[in-house]
């Protein structure tokens, strides 16, 4: 193993060991944020309210060095209250730039879908090109520039689903679950005591790992993991499938097979290996094409699922020996 991947795997485990001291479980959602962070990608992230969705941002942020800003997405929210405005000076007749909240590096735009969809789209340019457009000017962003977008499952009253390109933007897909009863009753201890998660956080008890620009060497020397040529014909594969199944009304295009062979590779290095296998490949398949995938009307009447297409998917496709 190389040197440079050495200190990607070593990295890693320490940044994994520091959120672990706040975020109690988790630890499959722990490594897809980071997987998202190290492809220099976006992810959307599922979940009831109350399970630490917010808290993960900002350790994750806290841990990686980076600066860390929160949107809570509503119906009234205009697209220059999250990119920021020109405002007049009129003691010195000119006009300023007062930066908006999207100016940071680890964005959490809360509940994105209570926004109309001219304000979500306020934030596609900054995640495809990490620059902003303010009266005619172009202003760039952080090389680290992530957005980390919340849903919340269960109530759909009063919001505007993402259309599928606007989803298509986002590497991953993260479902967080309840913790375990375990998980939970440490949690209760811990508020109940002086180990609290949010106290912790404010008591710096939680170290960075490295420096916000260390990052980018980082993402570098995720090159030096091997993806074998006919691992990249199974993702591209399992990609055109879905294309072509009977279930699936619209597939994931060629941004899905890139970001299955992004994340794979992240994730072959965050389980301490410099080369990808066909199971990091099938333990990506769900986060990258669940939020990519249009089910047909009449499956989805039937109670078909789309975590139940992409498995039938990983089964349909064969896997490289």
């Amino acid at each position: 193993m190389s040197e440079e991947v050495e200190l990607v795997k070593e990295t890693l485990a320490r940044a994994r060991k520091e959120i672990g001291k706040i975020i109690i479980g988790q630890e499959a959602v722990i490594d897809q944020c980071l997987i998202a962070v190290f492809t220099r990608s976006h992810v959307l992230v599922e979940g009831v309210p109350g399970i630490a969705k917010t808290l993960l941002v900002r350790t994750m942020a806290r841990v990686l060095g980076c600066e860390f800003s929160r949107i809570q997405f509503t119906p009234d929210l205009m697209p220059t209250d999250i990119t920021g405005t020109n405002v007049f000076n009129m003691k010195e007749s000119t006009f300023s730039l007062v930066k908006g909240p999207i100016f940071t590096s680890f964005l959490l735009a809360d509940e994105i879908n209570r926004a109309p969809a001219k304000t979500q789209s306020a934030l596609l340019q900054a995640m495809q090109e990490r620059q902003v457009t303010i009266d005619a000017e172009t202003h760039s962003l952080s090389e680290n520039f992530t957005v980390f977008a919340t849903q919340n499952p269960i109530e759909y009253e009063g919001t505007y689903p993402l259309p599928e390109a606007q989803k298509d933007r986002f590497l991953l897909k993260i479902t967080m679950d309840y913790p375990s009863r375990e998980e939970e009753l440490d949690l209760a201890q811990r508020l109940l005591g002086k180990d609290a998660p949010e106290e912790m956080l404010a008591k710096d008890v939680v170290q960075p790992v490295l420096p916000a620009e260390g990052l980018s060497s980082l993402r570098d020397a995720l090159r030096g993991i091997t993806i074998k040529e006919d691992l990249m014909a199974y993702a591209l594969d399992l990609v055109r499938t879905s294309r072509s199944t009977d279930s699936i009304l619209v597939g994931a295009g060629p941004r899905g097979t890139q970001a299955l062979l992004l994340s794979s590779r992240a994730y072959a290095a965050i389980q301490g290996r410099d080369f990808v296998t066909p199971d990091d490949v099938r333990a990506m398949a769900y986060p990258v094409l669940t939020h990519r995938l249009v089910l047909r009307p009449e499956y989805e009447i039937e109670g078909v699922t789309i975590e139940e297409s992409v498995a039938k998917l990983l089964e349909k496709v064969a896997v490289p020996r």
